[in-house]
């Protein structure tokens, strides 16, 4: 397994290559570059993706090296520029990429494991939290608190909230109209534990995300209060650049959707708390575009 050490500008430098021109013959790249958005997982636990790699290259019979991201941002210009071969998207930054470039293919998800906030299956919540000990009991305590956003491009993190529970407080996308001050975290796990440490009153967070963050022994349960929860939400998607070759493709996903019959695999389905990978398609992120176009339509 590598890692490479190439900057992001590397995938940057490709910007000016156009994602419209005309369909060329398949690619079949002798290395495969595999990204995820910036996670706990992925800034603090990059090993245990080493059976996922291992597996890509078992069936690809390819190099992989991983890209550590910057930021969601980082991710889907890394595909869309054709660098970065297979990531993992948050739903919301999924449909920004398939925007951007149409030929990008979903292809699976991962179930969760029931934790301590997150539910068993292959969705999650976004949960509005604050400290357990703070004065802020109910929805309408919140007016005028400093409320914590994880990332632009973050489905639970940011478009939801602004989307949804926008009209939970009469204000649509401008939660700055009701919160003092609205700021970006740059992260589930930092929103969570600005949260804890008092440099925000509120957050809205994914619940597997806030689970990592207990996990890890860096809070616990009894340090918040949830005070909001939306619907079901799809899982993150695993995607691919849709120019791969069809056996490329094939290959990929056989590496996900089998990995949880290989014993070695379980250290990393332990890791992300999730039990076996599954298939997904486009059609299962609508709902997301529907925030999306709810959102577009209300910025006019």
């Amino acid at each position: 397994m590598k890692f490479t050490k190439h900057l992001f500008l590397a995938a940057s430098a490709l910007a000016g290559l156009s994602t419209g021109a005309a369909a060329q013959d398949c690619t079949n790249p002798d290395t495969l570059v595999f990204s995820i958005i910036p996670t706990e997982e992925t800034t603090q636990e990059v090993d245990i993706y080493q059976p996922l790699l291992a597996k890509l290259k078992e069936k690809t019979g390819k190099d992989v090296e991983f890209f550590m991201p910057t930021s969601y941002a980082s991710v889907i210009e890394g595909m869309i520029n054709g660098w970065v071969q297979i990531g993992v998207h948050g739903p919301n930054s999924y449909v920004l990429a398939k925007e951007k470039d149409p030929n990008l293919e979903v292809f699976a998800t991962y179930t969760k494991k029931k934790g301590h906030f997150q539910e068993e299956g292959a969705g999650y919540r976004a949960v509005l939290i604050t400290r357990a000990d703070s004065p802020i009991a109910d929805v309408e305590g919140l007016k005028g608190s400093v409320l914590g956003l994880a990332d632009p491009a973050s489905t639970s993190g940011n478009l939801l909230p602004r989307m949804v529970f926008g009209e939970v407080v009469g204000t649509g996308p401008d939660l700055e109209n009701y919160f003092s001050k609205v700021v970006y975290t740059g992260g589930h796990d930092q929103s969570a534990l600005a949260v804890k440490e008092g440099r925000v009153d509120d957050a809205f967070v994914a619940t597997h995300r806030l689970d990592n963050v207990i996990d890890r022994g860096l809070a616990s349960t009894e340090d918040y209060r949830v005070l909001w929860q939306s619907d079901i939400i799809p899982q993150d998607p695993m995607v691919m650049r849709g120019d791969l070759c069809d056996d490329v493709k094939a290959q990929i996903k056989d590496a996900f959707l089998t990995l949880h019959e290989d014993p070695a695999s379980q250290p990393f389905f332990d890791g992300i708390n999730s039990t076996k990978f599954v298939p997904m398609t486009d059609a299962d992120y609508d709902i997301i575009r529907k925030l999306v176009a709810a959102e577009e339509a209300a910025a006019k």
